[in-house]
């Protein structure tokens, strides 16, 4: 009973009428509308696989998945298993449904990468032989056709034949008794054929009266000489409609010997639809696929940006307002989180959507979250959400919301041990003003209980309240965790923003004091609720100020990031431009040089050539040799001038770093390593000492590393050496920004000096993640990148305060 009451507080009906609207079929659409909710976290996998699948297979497809001819023939079925005779149209319905289903196991065979629809519908039978006899015998107006069998053939022959000699002798009484008839013309009435006779001349055309016109004027006769043709017409119908009945049992026959086949033909059809349904409602939606976490392995329920359906719904097609989405990241210890903050602040609202994402996700659906979207799988969803006051079972408020809660709790069992999470019942409860509705001390002494058991015997309970008492659970318990909804003081009215780790603050006397309530009201008031709770908001008030600018400077360092990025890309853009200019000017030079050298010692041939001619004299010795060092002046290359060595670089001054053909100030002295650090616009790196010059091209001195002393020096006592030890190093590579942030958290706030965290090089998104959490950790008091020795840029050294 409590979970169909939780569907209804949520809901969900009207999520299942949404979906209902994708679906191409009356099945699909049917299905869609009373959605089974799976009892399996398999099933509920494959559910998702499907729609992946589909979700690709359409995005492939230029017109989309077509169900074109698929009806629900399920009625047809039942009654041609009960020996009932089907109709042309019920005929037609199963010929294009068996045509139709065949069309979509063809486009899924033509797909690669498809393995659950493949596996669906591989052994579909879709029977073309049975179709093509419905065709055969049932033409596009649902009616038996000629071929259907000889003897209808034959039969409607008859009937041609008939009707063209009844047509022929009506034409001529018409023509000789035209001064008694009301008009020329022949038609039908109860199957046999008359002529508007005038009433006054009635007994100029004898025969028999069928009908009479409105005013009687007119009468409708049937003339004596047709009489018979007419009973003779009248029993050939009867035979063709017999013949016609034989074909249609016949065929009906051929339908109920193959009904299983059909009947799974039409679940498989609908199964698709279904699964079509989810996709399209998923893309329209702008979702994500869900990923089921298992919080006992330390996996953080993340969901960015979440949005609910049905306000986006109320958006899209009611010109509603906005919907501001929430963001839920609850690390794998916390069970019960409390949500305080004024009323309309969007409590209920996040209650009710992180619920109907939990189902969403159970039924194969895609969540209206941002990537990724990771949430456990609840074998239930419990919620007392709203106000049952019922007059008639004279339950009041607080007495409608125990009786809720009591079956809420019937239906977790009674759990396990104190302190351990049930194995069988992974449940996530929602409860709306916990407590309300009776002594304000009482309720919330019995919220605080009640909230505690939740926390032993239920996955995880999101609460929201307005009890003060409850925003304390959390420095007592570290499964507890507190939230709020924003409020904006200078507009009275809410953001709708949930904010994490904040409690909510009382905003009565100050929205009473702007709605124009005396001051000296306002002031005694505040005597009466007292200082300790003036000072609380105070504090939070401070909390929220403190979060808003961390959010401004997290906004600023994000865009500096970009930025710098930007301009990394730019300059390694350029340097493989250059390095690509001085390859190709290498390639042309040793060209030129091996032509030259080619040419040379052609040249020098001609000399030997020359020589070797008849005996040489001194003269012609004498000539070859200037010949020879005219050549080698002429073609040996000048030998470059040594560099100048003496340029040792300081901070402050410009040096020129060739490999990048960039003029850059030393921001740091050369180490014992020969490195230092440079920068160039808003770039910072660190280059090798061999790898810069002067502005007048002087190359840098050779640094001349000292002898290691020969004897120990011991530091002082109270100084600690920065040494990178496996305990204070962390490696996140490979993790998730979302991950990351807890595994940081937790080191951090057991560190005693400095924290190496290896994050990488990749994307640069985890390090822009790392930065960011850094940033706004109050443990930290800087981070820079780590030596050159110790993993450079991919490395970030975080200095403790």
């Amino acid at each position: 009973m409590i979970q169909s009451e939780t569907l209804e507080l949520l809901e969900w009906h009207r999520l299942c009428q949404h979906l209902a609207t994708f679906a191409a079929t009356k099945l699909g659409a049917t299905a869609a509308r009373h959605l089974k909710i799976p009892d399996s976290q398999s099933q509920s996998e494959q559910l998702l696989e499907q729609t992946k699948e589909i979700y690709q297979l359409e995005t492939r497809l230029t017109t989309g998945l077509s169900f074109e001819g698929i009806q629900d023939i399920g009625d047809s079925l039942e009654r041609a298993e009960r020996s009932g005779i089907l109709t042309g149209d019920e005929l037609l319905a199963i010929a294009t449904t068996l045509a139709g289903v065949r069309n979509l196991r063809r486009v899924i065979d033509n797909q690669e990468d498809l393995p659950i629809l493949t596996e669906l519908v591989a052994d579909l039978r879709t029977y073309p032989e049975l179709e093509q006899e419905i065709h055969r015998c049932i033409d596009e107006r649902a009616q038996v056709t000629d071929r259907a069998s000889q003897k209808l053939g034959e039969i409607r022959t008859d009937l041609r034949r008939l009707r063209s000699q009844i047509t022929q002798k009506l034409q001529n009484i018409l023509q000789a008794k035209s001064g008694a008839v009301q008009e020329q013309l022949i038609t039908q009435r109860s199957d046999r054929f008359v002529i508007p006779v005038k009433a006054p001349q009635k007994d100029a055309i004898p025969g028999i009266v069928h009908d009479t016109s409105t005013s009687g004027a007119t009468l409708y006769v049937e003339p004596n000489s047709i009489v018979p043709l007419g009973n003779q017409l009248r029993q050939i119908i009867r035979k063709e409609q017999a013949e016609e009945e034989a074909v249609r049992r016949v065929l009906t026959e051929l339908v109920a010997a193959v009904k299983p086949d059909l009947e799974r033909l039409l679940a498989i059809a609908t199964t698709l639809d279904l699964a079509t349904a989810r996709s399209r409602y998923s893309f329209w939606l702008g979702a994500n696929p869900p990923r089921f976490i298992q919080r006992e392995h330390s996996e953080i329920i993340t969901l960015r940006n979440l949005r609910h359906p049905l306000l986006v719904w109320q958006q899209q097609h009611e010109q509603g307002q906005p919907v501001v989405p929430v963001n839920l990241l609850i690390s794998p210890q916390i069970r019960v989180v409390t949500i305080t903050g004024p009323n309309t602040g969007g409590k209920t609202v996040t209650l009710k959507t992180l619920g109907l994402a939990a189902l969403m996700a159970k039924v194969g659906l895609f969540v209206p979250a941002r990537e990724p979207v990771e949430i456990p799988w609840f074998d239930q969803v419990l919620a007392d959400i709203g106000d049952e006051q019922s007059l008639q079972q004279s339950l009041s408020t607080f007495s409608g919301h125990i009786r809720r809660i009591s079956r809420i709790l019937e239906a977790l069992g009674s759990g396990e041990a104190e302190g351990e999470l049930p194995t069988s019942n992974s449940a996530l409860v929602l409860l709306d003003e916990v407590g309300a509705g009776t002594d304000p001390v009482e309720g919330s002494a019995l919220a605080i209980a009640l909230l505690q058991y939740l926390a032993n015997h239920a996955q995880l309970t999101i609460a929201t309240t307005h009890f003060g008492e409850l925003k304390a659970l959390k420095y007592e318990n570290d499964r507890f965790e507190n939230a709020s909804v924003e409020f904006d003081e200078s507009t009275l009215s809410p953001t709708y923003r949930l904010l994490w780790g904040i409690p909510g603050r009382s905003n009565a006397l100050t929205i009473a004091l702007r709605l124009g309530l005396k001051p000296e009201v306002v002031e005694e008031a505040k005597t009466q609720v007292g200082e300790a709770t003036d000072e609380v908001n105070q504090v939070i008030a401070g909390l929220e100020a403190q979060r808003r600018r961390q959010e401004t400077k997290a906004a600023e360092a994000q865009s500096l990031l970009q930025q710098a990025e930007r301009l990394y890309k730019e300059v390694s853009a350029k340097a493989a431009s250059l390095e690509e200019r001085e390859s190709s000017l290498r390639a042309s030079q040793e060209i030129a040089v091996k032509q030259a050298i080619a040419q040379a010692k052609g040249e020098i041939a001609q000399v030997i050539r020359r020589l070797q001619k008849g005996t040489p004299t001194a003269q012609e010795a004498q000539q070859a040799t200037n010949a020879l060092n005219q050549i080698g002046q002429l073609y040996q290359p000048a030998t470059p001038a040594k560099p100048k060595v003496g340029f040792m670089p300081k901070v402050g001054d410009r040096v020129r770093v060739p490999k990048l053909g960039q003029i850059a100030d030393v921001i740091t002295a050369p180490n014992e390593d020969g490195e230092l650090s440079v920068r160039f616009g808003l770039m910072k790196m660190t280059v090798k000492l061999q790898d810069v010059e002067s502005l007048d091209g002087q190359k840098a001195e050779p640094i001349v590393k000292p002898k290691p002393a020969p004897t120990v020096v011991t530091p002082p006592p109270q100084s600690v050496p920065e040494i990178r030890t496996s305990q204070n190093t962390i490696d996140l590579r490979g993790k998730r920004v979302a991950d990351a942030e807890y595994i940081l958290d937790k080191a951090i706030s057991e560190a005693t000096g400095p924290v190496w965290i290896i994050h990488g090089y990749g994307t640069g998104k985890l390090r822009q993640g790392v930065h960011t959490f850094l940033q706004q950790h109050s443990r930290v008091n800087n981070y820079e990148p780590a030596e050159q020795a110790d993993g450079g840029t991919g490395v970030t050294v975080a200095h403790i305060k």
